[in-house]
Order: structure tokens, then sequence, then C-alpha cells
């Protein structure tokens, strides 16, 4: 028996006890785990492959390269890159829209494998081809290869379409809205793929396209390098590889073509200007040949000679100058010119003044990096509005200057040309002739080297075009482990298996730390310090009497039979040495506690201890033990009410116990149960009997239970476990400490011996510590 002092304290949470409690729930943990663990395997099995694929290039540094004698400023210009340009270049959407083009990732080819479906890419035995099909659209179909030249197309969805399609090898049919399919064979195709659905998917090219720029992975070795790696994640190991590979290509032509802009302009504007020139030096000299011909024109004596020789040297002068501006007007021709107000300024076209080729030089760079920014951004940004504003000022700061040197160039013809009009005018003996054909001469010879000079700048041109190399070098192409690496099966199964262990866990302590039920003794223990007699468990299986109630038998050893043992001993410890226990009441907190169970089964403990008993059913509102033993209209309240009646006349003797009736359900209980034949009944009784059990009413909800307290010699306080809230203890142990109910202890009634843990255990060992069987023999 546990009598305790004071109430204890709140206990810590023990780990063992929360274990064996988790450990009681093993069912639920098992269906917990099946589920998780086949849920788990279930998206294993629908989860398709996923490869990952790496390739590693450098980008290519001009610096560190032998550059070709005389031509190194063109290679320095043209070829010049920056490492986090080109990850970005690599990581741009135009890029990656051209790689899916041509690798035509946009659609896809699978096949059902068990749960999984599997990516065929190339290796498909047929292939479809779209035709007049937008990229924005998405259609998706199954394919079903019937022999080597016939397929059906079914399952069209996208548009509105016949629910099936046969068609031969590389017959064209219209499925709706324009839209033909071309189906053809591969090399992958045989006999094996008869009747085997194959489903084709052709998707959004911007959805394709996001979704690689999403799995797309770059990475700089070293802050100092330039080595890349570039990795890519898809269903196809082929594919990501091909996706890889192309990207690589597709990057160093357009970084060639980028180089090449302003060099392939300079080349279209000379051949421009050859085609011009061309044209008038052949008109030129078929002039002088008509005019030598038609003349007849004969060599100039000796004596013209020396003022020859003078007009010749400032011819010569004159004609470079001419050939100066000439340029300088070809040059501010196209600055002018509307049509060619976007364009790159033609650079190295052998002007005289360096000043004007450096602006031209720094004025195509800028236009080169303002292009670049609107290809990855647009022209509202700032940085291209600024850059806007600078190519402007340059290309008038151009004007200027090509203006300024055209004065200068007029000026010096113009002295040149006086001067030789000057000595000109001193060879008058010279025939008319002889001056038309040198003017003529001076036109041919003016046509002649604007002819050759840019002959030679156009395969200077040619020359620094062919020098643009590749910015990327692949050091390793792309490759990877043939296994992939997703789904991974352990890792699924493994987080199935916590979940599953997890899910229950979580579940039943939260419904244990959220239970304020009490279910076992420590619920009680720590808290209140009533004097514990012991704890009746629930046994199912014990047969049931003719009135409902489980009573134990004489040779019964299950657990509730050892229970009321227990009980009957410990009652022992509560008696008092001048006044033995012989009348002991049962009340508790509410209805169905279990009074009633229990003082029968212990008034049954206490017969098969030869003791002599009699139960009262002190219950005169409802006679709930009455009522399960017979008729009980005669019995307590005709005692009390009619002093005529007898003790004997409402004694109802049995085999095992002797039993006293409520009696007549009376209007006034609680003034019957004041009477003092009440007292004079009991102590008749306690001459007779050696146990006298009164089965009482619940405790406050009626004042009875306090009224007929006066006659008890043990109360004892029912609990039903799983029943009673623990916030209700403290007014239990205000009970015992305000002493209202005489010599109180407490049983604690329907104990769930399969509640271990965390305070549930069945502490006396009912058949399981002590060699009791469930209804067997004790064992020696």
């Amino acid at each position: 028996m546990q009598t305790n002092n004071s109430p204890k304290n709140e206990q810590s949470v023990n780990l063992v006890d929360l274990f064996v409690y988790l450990a009681s729930k093993w069912k639920w943990f098992l269906v917990s785990i099946v589920v998780c663990v086949g849920i788990a395997w279930y998206k294993y099995a629908r989860a398709p492959f996923v490869y990952f694929r790496s390739a590693t290039i450098i980008i290519k540094d001009p610096s560190n390269k032998t550059a070709t004698s005389g031509l190194d400023r063109f290679d320095n210009i043209i070829n010049k890159t920056n490492v986090a340009n080109e990850i970005l270049q690599f990581r741009s959407k135009r890029l990656m829209q051209e790689v899916v083009k041509r690798v035509h990732a946009d659609v896809s080819y699978q096949i059902d494998d068990g749960l999984r479906t599997n990516e065929l890419y190339t290796q498909s035995p047929m292939l479809v081809r779209f035709l007049d099909v937008m990229p924005e659209h998405s259609i998706s179909l199954v394919m079903t290869p019937k022999d080597r030249n016939t397929v059906v197309l079914s399952d069209i969805s996208g548009f509105d379409a016949k629910p099936s399609y046969t068609l031969h090898m590389n017959d064209t049919v219209t499925l709706a809205k324009g839209v033909r399919v071309v189906a053809t064979r591969t090399n992958y195709y045989n006999a094996s793929w008869i009747d085997q659905p194959i489903h084709v998917h052709k998707r959004p090219l911007n959805s394709v396209v996001n979704y690689y720029r999403s799995v797309f992975g770059i990475q700089q070795e070293d802050e100092e390098s330039s080595i890349l790696t570039l990795s890519l994640k898809d269903n196809s190991a082929t594919r990501a590889e091909d996706v890889l590979n192309m990207l690589i290509t597709v990057y160093n032509e357009e970084a060639i073509k980028d180089k090449n802009q302003v060099a392939v302009n300079t080349a279209n504007f000379i051949s421009e200007r050859l085609i011009i020139i061309e044209n008038e030096l052949g008109n030129v000299e078929s002039s002088l040949e008509s005019y030598k011909q038609r003349n007849q024109v004969v060599d100039i004596s000796s004596s013209a000679n020396m003022y020859m020789n003078e007009s010749q040297k400032y011819n010569a002068d004159a004609l470079e100058l001419e050939t100066q501006l000439r340029l300088a007007h070809f040059i501010k021709d196209y600055l002018t010119n509307p049509t060619k107000e976007t364009d790159l300024i033609p650079a190295n076209t052998g002007i005289g003044d360096m000043n004007i080729e450096n602006q031209i030089s720094l004025y195509n760079n800028t236009k080169l990096k303002r292009d670049r920014l609107i290809d990855d951004s647009s022209e509202n940004n700032p940085v291209v509005q600024e850059l806007n504003n600078s190519l402007r000022a340059m290309k008038q700061n151009i004007i200027r200057a090509v203006d300024n040197m055209i004065v200068s160039l007029n000026v010096k013809r113009n002295d040149a040309q006086n001067r030789e009009m000057r000595a000109q005018n001193r060879v008058t003996s010279i025939p008319r002739k002889e001056r038309q054909i040198l003017s003529i001469e001076r036109q041919q010879k003016i046509k002649e080297a604007l002819y050759l000079f840019l002959l030679n700048k156009r395969e200077e041109n040619a020359l620094s075009q062919a020098m643009a190399d590749n910015n990327a070098r692949v050091i390793d192409s792309a490759d990877g482990s043939g296994a992939p690496i997703a789904p991974q099966r352990n890792r699924i199964i493994l987080l199935g298996l916590l979940v599953g262990i997890a899910l229950p866990g979580v579940g039943c302590l939260l419904v244990l730390f959220m239970d304020t039920r009490v279910h076992g003794r420590k619920d009680v223990e720590k808290v209140i310090s009533v004097p514990f007699l012991g704890e009746i468990p629930m046994d199912k299986e014990t047969d049931r009497s003719q009135h409902g109630y489980q009573l134990i038998k004489p040779d019964d050893d299950s657990v509730v039979s050892e229970a009321f043992r227990i009980l009957r001993t410990n009652m022992s410890f509560m008696s008092k040495k001048d006044h033995p226990t012989q009348v002991i009441t049962f009340t508790s907190f509410n209805e169905g506690a279990g009074k009633t169970f229990i003082s029968c089964n212990l008034a049954m403990s206490f017969v098969f201890a030869k003791k002599k008993v009699v139960m009262v059913d002190l219950d005169i509102r409802k006679a709930t033990l009455s009522c399960h033993f017979g008729d009980h209209r005669n019995g307590v309240t005709n005692y009390l009410a009619d002093p005529t009646v007898a003790l004997d006349d409402i004694i109802r003797h049995q085999d095992s116990f002797d039993l006293i009736p409520s009696g007549e359900i009376a209007p006034n209980p609680a003034e019957l149960l004041m009477d003092e034949r009440l007292d004079q009944m009991m102590a008749e009784l306690r001459k007779r009997y050696d146990i006298i059990i009164a089965d009482n009413v619940p405790m406050g909800i009626i004042a009875d239970a306090s009224i007929v307290n006066r006659i008890a010699d043990l109360t004892i306080f029912v609990v039903r476990a799983g029943k009673l809230d623990r916030r209700q203890l403290p007014d239990i142990e205000a009970l015992y400490e305000d002493k209202k109910l005489k010599n109180m202890a407490l049983v604690l009634n329907g104990v769930d011996p399969d509640r271990r843990g965390y305070g549930y255990g069945y502490g006396y060992g009912y058949g399981y510590g002590y060699g009791y069987g469930k209804h067997g023999k004790k064992k020696k």
C-alpha cells in the first residue's frame, strides 16, 4: 500500500517508460512503416532516371598568343575576351534557344518501363517531324509501330484531332489546324518494337529552354584561371552530352561572328568602293586610248622636258592630296549617310590623320559593347542610353575632324594646283592636245592609285578576319557516369522508413502529452498524498456474471483476482488497533467510476477469505447495486422510513454474501439517510457481519455521500482510469486534507495492462512478474 504525507512534485519524463510506451504501439509503427516505405518505393519506381554530364573548356587569352608581326593590333581589338562576360554568354537564353533547335531537344520520345518512363532520344525506332508548327505550340501523341512501314498515331493532345491516324513511312499526314506530321524509321528499328507504344511530346521551345537553363551549371575552377566546367542534368545521358557539346559549338560560332563584325563591315565598304573606282578607272583609260588614237599624239620635244618635270612635281603633290581628299570625302559621305547610321565606321582606310583613325577605332569598340548589352537587355537600359549618347558625340567629333582635314587638304591641293598651273603656263609651246593628255593621265593615275590602295586594304582586312579564333577550346568533352544520379533508391526508402517511424511516434507523443486523463498510479501518486490501496486492471477475457459484472471466483488467478487480493491485503493496513475496519463505503467524483463493480468483487474476495460479508445499497436514488441483483423494492428506504420494518425483513441471503437492497425510491433521500435508524442498522450489522460494504453515490454531486460517511470505518474513493481528468486530482487531495471523508483511501479502477510506459506501467506484476499465468496455475 502506498501512503504519502504530501503531494509529490511533477516528475521528469522517464525515457525508458517513454520508449516502452512507444513500443506498446508497435502495430501502428508497423502499419506506418509499411505504408510509408511502400509510398517511397512507389515514388522511386515512378521517378525517371536523371543523368549528369560535364565538360571542361578553357577561355583563350589573346595576350598569351604569338601575334603575327604587324597585325597584332587587329588581333588585340577583335579577339580580346573576358571570362566573367563569357560565363554570362553561356547562360544567355538566345544561346540555349539555338542549341535546343539544333539538337531537337524540344521533342522527346519515351517508353513505359514498369511504372517508370525512360527517355529514348535518338535511340527511338521512329522519329516524328512536326511541320508548320510554331515553336510555342505543345503537342503530345502516342506512336505505335505496326510493321516496318506503318505506324499508328493516337491519343493526340494539343488540338482537336481524330482519335488515331495510320500513316506509312515518310508520308505526310495533316492532323488539324494545318499541322503536318512525317514519321521516319531509324536504324534502331527492329521487330521487338512492333505494337510498342512510344510517347512523343513536342514541348514549347521557351519552356524547354528555361528548363535547360535551370539545370545547366557553369563554374570557374579558380579565380585566376580561365578554365570553366559546364554541367547539365537530363533524363537522357546522350541528350545531355549533345546539349553541352552543341552549346560550346554555338558559343564559338557566336564569338567568331561577333569578332568579325567590324571586319565584315569594312570589307563591305571596300568592295563597294572598288566597284565604283574600277568603273571610273576603266572609263579614264578608255578615254585616253581614244584620245591618242583620234589625235595621233607624238612624244614631246626635249625642249619642254624641263618645264614638264617641274609641272609633274607639282602634279604629283596634287595627286597625293587629291587622293587624301577623296578618301576624306568617302569617309564623310559614309558618316553622313542615313542608311549607315547604325553601321560600324570603316577603319584603317588609309587616312593620313592618325587622330581620326584612333577616334574611329574607339567608336567601333564602343558600338560593339553597346550591341552586346542590347542583346542581353534592351534599348531602355540606362547603360545603353549612355553609350548611345557617347556614340553620337564621338561621331560628331569624327565628322568635325574629317571636315577640318578636308579644309586643310583643299588648301594644300589648291596651292599645289596653283603651282602646277604656273609651271604649265611656262610651257606655252606645248600643244593643247598635250595638256589634255596630261589631264587624262592625271585622272588615270588618281583612279589607279586609289584602286591599288583599296585592293591592299581588302587583303589586310581579309587577313585580320581570318585571324579571328574561337574563344573556347575544349579540354574534356561532355562525359559522365553511365549510372543515374537520381532517383537514389536507398535514400528514398530510408526517408520513407524514417517518415514511417516519425509519423506514429509524433502522433503517439502528441496524444500522450495532450491527454489530461488519469491512466496509472504514477499519475495519481505524483500529485496527491491520499493513501493508495491499489489498482484494478481491465480484463476483457474474464467471464461476466449473469448480473453483468465481473465476479471473481475462488480458483481464479487472473490479473483481476490478484488485484482484489492485493486490495484486500492493503485495506488491512488502514485498520486502527482500537477500531478494526468493518464498514467500508465507496464513492467517486462521477458516475461510471466502477464503485459497484469494485464493491461486489471486494465482497467476493472477503468471502473467499472466510469472512461474513453483507453489501448495503445506499444509493437510494438510483439503486444501481440492487437492480443488478433483482428486486429492490424492500430495502434501506423501507427500514429508514418505517419503524415497524425489522432488519431481517430487508436482508436477502445469497450463496456468497448477503445483500440489503436500496428499497423503494424515496422523495426525501437526504433526510432519510440523516435518520438515526441508519446508525442503528449499522450497529446491528457490525454485530452480525465481519465486513459491511456500502455502495454509495458520487461525491459532490449530491449530499448523500457526505451524510452517509459518518458510518464508515474506511472510505474508498474510486478513480476510473481513462475518465478522470488529472486536473481534478487536487480536489481529491482537498477532500483528504480537509478530512471530509473518514479514513479516506484511493483505488484506481479500469487500468489498461497494455498501456505501459511513461507512468502507465502496471506495477504489481499481475501475471507478468511473479509466475502467474493469465488463467493458468501458479508456476513453481
